[in-house]
């Protein structure tokens, strides 16, 4: 069993591993009063005026008390980050990288903003980690990468994996959770979904091109397609053996 698990783990994408092991590894500190949570949330204020810059990235990675609902987060995390790495992104880790950047720089700027505007703001006040909105947008830009594939939400209802966030969302709200959070993911993953995938088809403009810093961050494998067996390449026709 454990040979399994460690076999699973190493099989893992590169991002999709260090995000899965961070918020484990983050979680687990919490519960064993190692890491305080406190400092650890979104707080604009102590990352302004005390340059606390760090809450910036660590309110992504604490998913809250390590129970049932933080099992239910971390397979959804491990289970779309890795088919988006591997499947859509795949040999393109930078650009995955990328994606994650700007959906959790999307989500930070919302709540700031949201936190601004008077009837919202004590709505959006509540929000101090964001690690689930992230996770909600992966699982929302897969599902518009991939609208066709056949899915079945709690072996109740067969859908297609376009609806995929709205069960989700709609599941979160019959549980008597914050739908602000899910919405957040949803928006986010539009925005990032418009900018890579509509907007360059319409106009021929790519907006959200990977910088080249990024890029050299991650250097990805080349993919070698290895020739069946038992399959014979024909040689060229005789005349281009001749042409020399």
């Amino acid at each position: 069993m454990a040979q399994a698990v460690e076999e699973w783990y190493k099989q893992m994408p590169v991002i999709t591993r260090w995000y899965l092991t961070a918020a484990v590894v983050t979680s687990i500190g919490c519960s064993l009063d190692i890491i305080s949570p406190h400092n650890l949330y979104l707080n604009p204020i102590l990352v302004v005026k005390q340059y606390q810059l760090w809450r910036l990235i660590t309110n992504f990675l604490y998913f809250r008390k390590i129970d049932l609902d933080f099992l239910f987060h971390m397979f959804f995390l491990a289970r779309y980050c890795k088919l988006l790495e591997e499947n859509s992104f795949r040999g393109r880790t930078a650009d995955f990288f990328y994606m994650l950047l700007f959906g959790a720089s999307v989500l930070t700027g919302i709540v700031l903003v949201g936190g601004m505007i008077p009837y919202l703001s004590e709505s959006f006040a509540k929000i101090i980690f964001l690690s689930n909105s992230l996770t909600f947008m992966m699982v929302y830009v897969w599902s518009k990468q991939n609208p066709f594939i056949h899915m079945s939400f709690l072996g109740l209802f067969n859908f297609t994996a376009a609806y995929l966030p709205w069960f989700l969302l709609g599941f979160s709200v019959l549980v008597g959770a914050s739908a602000w959070v899910d919405l957040l993911g949803m928006i986010a993953g539009h925005a990032y979904y418009f900018l890579e995938d509509v907007y360059p088809r319409m106009t021929g403009r790519r907006p959200l091109r990977t910088p080249s810093f990024i890029k050299a961050l991650f250097a990805d494998e080349a993919f070698v397609v290895a020739r069946p067996a038992n399959v014979r390449f024909a040689p060229p026709p005789v005349e281009e053996l001749h042409q020399d």
